[in-house]
């Protein structure tokens, strides 16, 4: 029975949701300052092929090469930051754009290292590695009635699914403190926040690291579940399924994010018959979005109801537990 619910296409599909809520929260956190970045795909790559080089040339473990992805893209996000960020509004967005495709086009002409435009094939598979892993600790998938490729997907879910919990845990964390309100106060309005002493260029560099770092970290996890990447993978309409995940979910909130991610993934692959006019479906909901609903589908009105609506619940089964006691 649990093999039949464990698609391994599911399985996949839920993978790529959790990855995309990575870089949901990525640019999530760039906007959160008031910066609009369209470097993601750009640093997503730095982080994907970082990795996958380092794991097949110099035979690193997975982990230390998706850390190494990260933190390289962090770096290059600081760096190019510290001068980008002078630049506001539209100006940041088509400068970061083009960072991306400057990446993009040393990827595909750098032959003698990432093969230019065939791409790089026999990355190692996170999920198999894993699986080695606990084959060597005596795990046998028939003991829970599961084939190996399921194991593979599960574990590689699973892995995920904790990652994005942690990173939803440390961000909403990181929002109640003097950063996050520090961010917000950038926001808002730059010059009044300079005026209350906060360093304006420390925390909008922070904030576009942070960023980076998070696509970076996606790029890399991506390139060990899908085992081949090629800088097709990290052109400008990857950039541009990015800032959807957080127009479309929402910007105010972390929750906009994760619901844009999750669902834009699963809408292609519902619409799979019609995946020729995919692009013309992103660019009608981006435009009717900003039509209709600018701040996305949940804000924290959206939030402050939804508690208001549960907290009132709460109470009404409360009350009724209690005459039902008398």
């Amino acid at each position: 029975m649990l093999g039949e619910i464990l698609n391994p296409y599911y399985l996949q599909v839920a993978s790529f949701v959790m990855i995309n809520i990575i870089l949901g929260i990525s640019i999530y956190i760039t906007l959160s300052s008031g910066q609009l970045s369209l470097g993601s795909a750009g640093f997503m790559g730095i982080g994907a092929y970082t990795s996958a080089l380092l794991t097949i040339h110099l035979d690193v473990p997975i982990i230390v090469g998706i850390i190494a992805g990260a933190l390289v893209a962090g770096i290059l996000g600081m760096l190019i930051g510290i001068p980008a960020l002078r630049l506001q509004g539209v100006y940041l967005a088509i400068a970061t754009l083009g960072f991306g495709e400057v990446i993009r086009v040393i990827f595909l002409n750098w032959e003698s290292v990432t093969l230019g435009a065939v791409g790089l094939a026999g990355i190692p598979h996170l999920g198999r590695e894993l699986f080695k892993s606990l084959s060597g600790m005596g795990f046998d998938p028939d003991m829970i009635g599961l084939k190996n490729n399921q194991v593979i997907y599960l574990l590689v879910l699973i892995l995920l699914l904790l990652i994005n919990i942690f990173l939803v845990w440390f961000f909403i964390r990181q929002n109640k403190s003097r950063v996050g309100r520090a961010f917000a106060a950038i926001k808002m309005d730059e010059k009044a926040a300079e005026s209350m002493g906060i360093n304006i260029t420390y925390y909008k560099v922070l904030s576009f690291t942070q960023g980076a770092i998070l696509a970076g970290f996606a790029g890399a996890i991506y390139a060990h579940v899908m085992a081949y990447i090629s800088p097709a993978d990290f052109a400008y309409h990857r950039a541009i399924e990015i800032l959807i995940f957080s127009v479309f979910g929402g910007s105010e909130v972390i929750w906009g994010a994760i619901f844009g991610a999750t669902f834009m993934t699963i809408l292609p692959e519902a619409l799979r018959f019609i995946s020729e006019y995919r692009y013309m479906i992103y660019g009608v909901i981006l435009v009717l979005m900003m039509a209709f609903r600018p701040q996305g589908i949940i804000d924290a009105s959206i939030l402050q109801w939804l508690k208001k609506n549960m907290k009132l619940k709460r109470r009404s089964d409360h009350g009724t537990r209690i005459k039902k006691h008398h």
